[in-house]
């Protein structure tokens, strides 16, 4: 099975902090599979470490109060043209992200407030078809 996979969530420090989210369930999960580790973030042309983004009315701001949408939209653009091409059966992606979260992103007032919609790249793969999950929906399942 193909999975594509948030590249922090195996170990890789691309986290705006220059850390990672490592997970270990998540490892577990994908051993034996082929794993396709993607970045947006990165892909999109930001550094890391980088300034801290949210999203604030559907575009992209860091803390700074720069817009970051540009970057996070190409790097939503390549992992779509990356899971057309690999066509993997499921998407593992890291919670709450504001490219990769499934059902909530932080609200762009950089308060740690939650709210309900997908980041970026999670909404872009979701339009096109592929099947997203979060890493604490692995631990759930992959404990049965």
């Amino acid at each position: 099975m193909k999975i594509m996979v948030s590249a922090c969530l195996l170990g890789e420090n691309c986290k705006y902090n220059g850390e990672n989210n490592y997970n270990e369930n998540v490892l577990a999960f994908v051993q034996g599979h082929d794993v396709i580790p993607v970045c947006p973030e990165v892909m999109g042309g930001l550094p890391t470490p980088r300034v801290p983004s949210e999203i604030r009315q559907g575009i992209v701001i860091n803390q700074e109060g720069v817009s970051v949408d540009r970057q996070f939209r190409a790097g939503a653009k390549e992992c779509l043209a990356i899971a057309l091409k690999e066509q993997p059966e499921l998407v593992i992606f890291k919670a709450r992200s504001p490219s990769c979260g499934k059902k909530q992103h932080y609200d762009g007032t950089f308060t740690q407030t939650l709210t309900d919609g997908p980041g970026i790249t999670a909404a872009l793969l979701r339009e096109n078809g592929f099947r997203i999950i979060e890493e604490d929906e692995i631990a759930a399942d992959f404990e049965k």
